[in-house]
């Protein structure tokens, strides 16, 4: 079994698909607070710069959009499986989603027994930007 942290639902594949055609390769980083609470922000690569205390999830979407969580946030929701969706609304100015009259939004579910021991398993998460992106 391979247990993923977060992951994305069809309608956000979809619309991920459209934003990577309009802006190229994309990134997500799920905040703790400030302006956005905790709204999943969508930015082109490069416009966000990741900390070396961000968490870097796994990759989501069809395309495999890197996917980091604030380090303390992170403390919060490490017992939880993310999933990205969108809803009608408008999100934030900041990510990319914003002109589309959508935004993303995050669902958590706590993981199983099961789950935890197989994440124990995969070993540590990996913090700041990783190699490539």
């Amino acid at each position: 079994m391979t247990v993923k942290r977060v992951e994305t639902t069809k309608t956000a594949d979809t619309l991920l698909n459209q934003l990577v055609e309009k802006y190229g390769a994309l990134m997500f980083h799920q905040s703790g607070g400030c302006c956005d609470g905790s709204s999943p922000m969508c930015y082109p690569i490069g416009d966000f710069k990741v900390g070396q205390r961000d968490v870097f999830l796994g990759y989501v979407g069809d395309t495999n959009i890197p996917f980091y969580i604030g380090g303390d946030q992170f403390e919060y929701w490490k017992h939880t499986a993310l999933v990205i969706d969108v809803v009608p609304g408008r999100g934030s100015g900041f990510s990319v989603e914003a002109p589309e009259g959508v935004r993303f939004l995050t669902v958590s579910r706590v993981f199983s027994d099961d789950e935890v021991a197989e994440l124990e398993h995969q070993g540590p998460v990996l913090t700041g930007p990783q190699p490539g992106l």
